[in-house]
């Protein structure tokens, strides 16, 4: 399988875990990668004195998380990132919709317990992509 594996990341143990088994399966199997992290709001704030001004955005943030996991499973395969604005699961099939990808990685955080009851991302990925999805064990991250 050539093509694009996606992974949702925000910043947690649990992503940057999903993110890694991804970026093993990526190589695997000949894809490429592509990290995701989600905002949900276009909250900005200002920040600094007289002329020395910094705006910083949800999506900003966002696309830092993304970033700086890119960054760090770079390597042997081509990886991307990006930040989509939504909620998570919404914001992850967005993303692999737009790019074609074969495959969505996430953690299972949330799948256990109360969180499985009130719903979790991998769960809405799993029932709402268009293309394969990857659950990765994440449990022992955080």
């Amino acid at each position: 399988m050539s093509g694009i594996i996606v992974v949702g990341v925000d910043g947690s143990g649990t992503a940057k875990k999903a993110a890694e088994s991804a970026r093993d399966l990526a190589a695997a199997v000949g894809a490429s990668l592509h990290v995701v992290s989600a905002f949900d709001s276009d909250r900005t704030e200002i920040f600094g004195s007289g002329s020395d001004q910094w705006i910083v955005s949800d999506a900003d943030g966002a696309e830092h998380v993304a970033k700086t996991v890119a960054e760090s499973l770079a390597g042997s395969i081509k990886v991307t990132y990006s930040a989509a604005r939504g909620k998570p699961a919404e914001a992850l099939i967005k993303e692999a919709e737009r790019l074609d990808a074969k495959m969505i990685v996430v953690g299972n955080r949330r799948m256990r317990g109360i969180g499985r009851v009130l719903g979790s991302v991998a769960n809405s990925v799993a029932h709402n992509a268009t293309c394969d999805v990857y659950i990765a064990n994440t449990y022992d991250a955080d």
